[in-house]
């Protein structure tokens, strides 16, 4: 509880000053773009993990974990910290934690509330997913892809955002090993089910569930 107050505190802090913030909306602190481990070291630490402490991530944790995975690194130009196929960045980061669901607006760094219902526990089929503080669900808007709604949506359609999540899957895993955090990204998702859960159009499609926290041993 002690770490939802602090983050919800930050938020409102922030408030003052982030012009277009709802209340319910997280204004995330700014990252660390600098320090962690080496990258040899972190490839070398990184690995999966599936148990958890039910403690939540600190508001700088969160920062750091959303501005590794999808933030721009070169914010005058919009471009990101993962490539993306002809730079159409059609995949959405949606960050589900205790306090409800979010998505990721990394021009302003900011998390915008979609609802305040705790959907963990749909975002996976594995138990952990419903008591681990972080998943986050890679989303294809594929409207930026040119399919409207109602549109067939096919495999072959979603070759690139398939690599292109993978590759911001890959960011998360590398800063989860730098900060001592654990992570797994699953495919193991029941995405009929989820969808309606998280307010999607039909032409925005789940890529992946990824799992974050601290791990249980530590």
């Amino acid at each position: 509880m002690k770490k939802i107050f602090l983050i919800h505190f930050t938020a409102m802090i922030f408030m003052i000053f982030t012009p277009g913030l709802n209340a319910q909306d997280i204004k995330l602190p700014a990252p660390a773009r600098k320090g962690g481990e080496p990258l040899m070291n972190a490839l070398n630490q990184r690995k999966t993990i599936r148990e958890y402490s039910e403690k939540d991530l600190t508001a700088s944790q969160l920062s750091g974990l959303l501005w590794a995975a999808w933030g721009y690194n070169r914010p005058e130009e919009k471009k990101r910290t993962a490539p993306s196929s002809r730079d159409m960045q059609e995949i959405d980061v949606y960050v589900a934690i205790r306090s409800g669901l979010y998505i990721y607006d990394a021009e302003n760094h900011i998390l915008r509330q979609v609802h305040n219902r705790d959907i963990r526990s749909f975002t996976g089929t594995q138990d952990f997913v419903a008591t681990a503080p972080v998943n986050l669900v890679y989303v294809a808007d594929m409207g930026k892809l040119g399919k409207n709604e109602g549109d067939e949506i096919r495999d072959t359609d979603l070759y690139s955002p398939y690599a292109n999540a993978g590759m911001i899957g890959q960011n998360v895993y590398l800063y989860c090993a730098s900060e001592g955090l654990g992570c797994v990204i699953r495919g193991m998702v029941d995405k009929q089910r989820l969808a309606p859960e998280m307010n999607l159009r039909s032409n925005q499609v789940i890529i992946f569930g990824h799992t974050v926290g601290i791990p249980l041993n530590r």
